[in-house]
């Protein structure tokens, strides 16, 4: 007498399970090129790590006399693994049983996913497809009833997902066509990355048709439309890229945010001196440069990792390491309108601002702005409203931050380069350029009428100018205290690395005053 038939019933429940949604939707799955749910679970955790819950749940078919026939798994497989050795939860979506769809769901399996993350202080990897559990038509039907958005279940998966936001690491991978509350929970993680065959819409084309927009997935929320938009942070080919993405992302940041991030072994010399920094920037302020080279330069080799680079282009935003420390590094893209800060900009400051206040992340700045964007698209984008929001960002901070005037600083987005009312460190290369307005444009508007009245207006202003660039070379400024030091730029990677030395002591676990949101 044992429980050995029992075992074996269990045994044959989760033979069904892993048969997912049958062998020709998994065939399906395969031939459009995309692994299977519990496939990518796979090959994203460490090898053999993964500890499913809930494996049995789903929808089971008996006969006359009650005796299981089939069971219809739920189309969420959830658990925790490890990766490079740290605990983490995974969620996923089952595309092969009803396209991920409401009506093969079990909602307290996603619920109880974020429970887990949220309680036991765990990153969350969502792995979505579909519409993540979301509704469909014929849940009306299935269900008996029209389900009232916010109800039963929705409104505290909706709690666990912004108080997550503040606790743990969430990254969401989007593998295939992810509409409505997988959009949604796609779009609110701290990073998240789509493969460049996939798309994310609020509403799929079918749908979308009603309004008279014929479009394919690719035109409505292809990963070009979306990395552009700000809608996903990352497109990759495979999905494999995918995984490997989110493992990276992650070896930045702690368990939750009440741990700090372990520093790594770096064998990189942080008195490490570059040749090629000394002349990166040229005399000229009409030519630009690469910023890239110099953040690869600075920071331990290799260790830059960079997030939203379609998105708010003019400023550059990542993790990278000094002697084995992890900070976030944000940086000016002179490529890209001279660096000035766009709309999308700011709100790419915002975004990577809270998420390093979130997890006690030291910041880093590598400043080339030349104020605002200016003209008649920034006003209808509303730059300056977004510009005083990042601006009110980077004052809320309370992480550790340091400077590099790298050349241009001017107007009020020059303004936003440390936070105000407390210490913070900084430092002006010899390119160092600034003021209120670039002399540029700045000469025409304050000594319009001393030009005009000139016997030779282009003598005139050629005198203004000269005598104006004495004026505004970075040692006036360091005379009045009004920069602290001019460094030599190949000096930066060692004074780079004592920053983040000296910051390490002042990070402090724990949920912080404001934290990052969708």
């Amino acid at each position: 007498m044992n429980w050995k038939p029992e075992l074996d019933e269990l045994a044959r429940r989760e033979a069904f399970a892993r048969e997912m949604g049958g062998a020709d939707k998994v065939k399906r799955q395969h031939d459009q090129g995309r692994l299977t749910v519990r496939e990518r679970i796979d090959r994203l955790l460490d090898s053999n790590s993964f500890h499913e819950m809930g494996a049995v749940s789903g929808i089971g078919e008996y006969d006359e006399s009650g005796e299981l026939k089939t069971v219809t798994p739920a189309n969420c497989v959830f658990g925790r693994g490890t990766i490079d050795g740290r605990t983490v939860v995974v969620v996923g979506d089952d595309f092969t049983v009803r396209g991920g769809s409401a009506d093969a769901s079990i909602a307290a399996k996603p619920i109880m996913a974020e429970r887990m993350a949220h309680d036991l202080r765990l990153p969350i990897i969502r792995v979505i497809e579909g519409s993540g559990g979301g509704g469909s038509v014929k849940t009306i039907e299935t269900k008996g009833a029209a389900n009232l958005p916010g109800g039963i279940g929705g409104n505290e998966w909706y709690w666990y997902t912004t108080s997550n936001l503040a606790q743990v690491p969430v990254v969401g991978l989007g593998l295939g066509s992810v509409a409505g509350l997988g959009a949604a929970r796609l779009a609110s993680s701290h990073y998240s990355v789509m493969t460049k065959s996939s798309a994310m819409f609020v509403a799929g084309p079918p749908v979308v048709a009603a309004l008279g927009q014929k479009l394919d997935k690719q035109e409505l929320g292809g990963w070009q439309i979306q990395t552009r938009a700000g809608g996903v942070d990352h497109a990759v080919e495979t999905e494999d890229e995918a995984f490997a993405c989110a493992r990276r992302f992650l070896s930045y940041l702690p368990q939750s945010v009440h741990e700090l991030t372990p520093a790594i072994a770096c064998d990189d010399d942080p008195e490490r001196a570059d040749e090629m920094l000394l002349n990166v920037v040229p005399r000229s302020r009409k030519q630009v440069y690469k910023m890239r080279p110099i953040i690869e330069s600075v920071v331990d080799k290799g260790s830059f990792f960079e997030m939203s680079a379609n998105f708010g282009r003019s400023l550059i935003a990542g993790f990278a390491r000094l002697q084995g420390r992890a900070v976030m590094l944000l940086a000016s893209d002179p490529f890209i309108y001279g660096g000035s800060w766009t709309a999308d900009a700011c709100q790419k400051v915002v975004r990577y601002v809270d998420l390093a206040e979130t997890f006690h992340l030291p910041i880093v700045y590598l400043m080339d702005c030349p104020g605002f964007m200016i003209g008649l698209d920034a006003e209808k984008t509303a730059t300056i409203k977004h510009g005083v929001r990042a601006m009110a960002a980077v004052n809320q901070s309370t992480v550790p931050w340091c400077t590099i005037i790298v050349r241009n600083s001017f107007g009020v987005a020059g303004v936003v380069h440390q936070p105000a009312g407390r210490f913070s460190m900084r430092y002006a290369w010899p390119s160092g350029y600034w003021g209120s307005l670039p002399l540029e444009g700045g000469i025409e508007a304050a000594y319009r009428a001393d030009i005009e009245a000139a016997d030779d207006p282009v003598e005139e202003r050629k005198r203004i100018d000269e005598r104006l660039n004495k004026l505004r070379s970075p040692f006036r400024s360091a005379e009045k205290f009004w920069v602290e030091e001019i460094i030599d730029p190949r000096k930066t990677r060692s004074l780079l690395c004592e920053f983040a030395r000296l910051a390490e002591p002042l990070l402090t676990p724990g949920v912080a005053t404001f934290t990052a949101r969708p």
